[in-house]
C-alpha cells in the first residue's frame, strides 16, 4: 500500500489513494514500524497522492503523533492538498500536526 524511502534518520512514508477505516489500521502499523525502528529520528508522511481522508484515517496520523511524541521523535506531515488540508482546518490540528510546504526531497545515496 505504501512506499517507505529512507535516508540516514529521515522515513518518508506515502501513502496511496484513500486513507479510510478500510486501510487505516494497516496504515497505523505502517506508522509506528517506522517510527519504532532504532535509526530513525523523523517521519515523514507524503499526502501527495492521498485523494480522501476520513476519521478512521486521521486517527492513525494522531496515534503516530503521538507514538512519535513519546518517543522524541518528529512527525511531519508534507504535500497535503487542499481538499485534505480542509479537514486538519476543520478539526484545527492544523494546529498540531507540523504541515511541510511542498515535498521532502532526500538525498541520493
Amino acid at each position: 500500500m505504501q512506499a517507505v524511502l529512507e535516508s540516514p534518520k529521515i522515513a518518508v512514508i506515502r501513502p496511496q489513494n484513500c486513507l479510510n477505516a478500510a486501510n487505516a489500521l494497516e496504515f497505523e502499523r505502517d506508522l509506528t514500524a517506522a517510527l519504532t525502528q532504532n535509526d530513525i529520528s523523523m517521519l515523514v508522511v507524503d499526502l501527495a497522492a492521498v485523494e480522501s481522508l476520513d476519521s478512521a484515517g486521521l486517527m492513525a496520523l494522531v496515534s503516530a503523533l503521538k507514538l512519535a511524541q513519546g518517543l522524541g521523535r518528529r512527525f511531519s506531515l508534507c504535500t497535503v492538498s487542499p481538499a485534505i488540508k480542509i479537514i486538519f482546518e476543520l478539526t484545527q490540528l492544523d494546529e498540531v500536526f507540523e504541515i511541510i510546504e511542498g515535498t521532502v526531497e532526500l538525498p541520493a545515496v
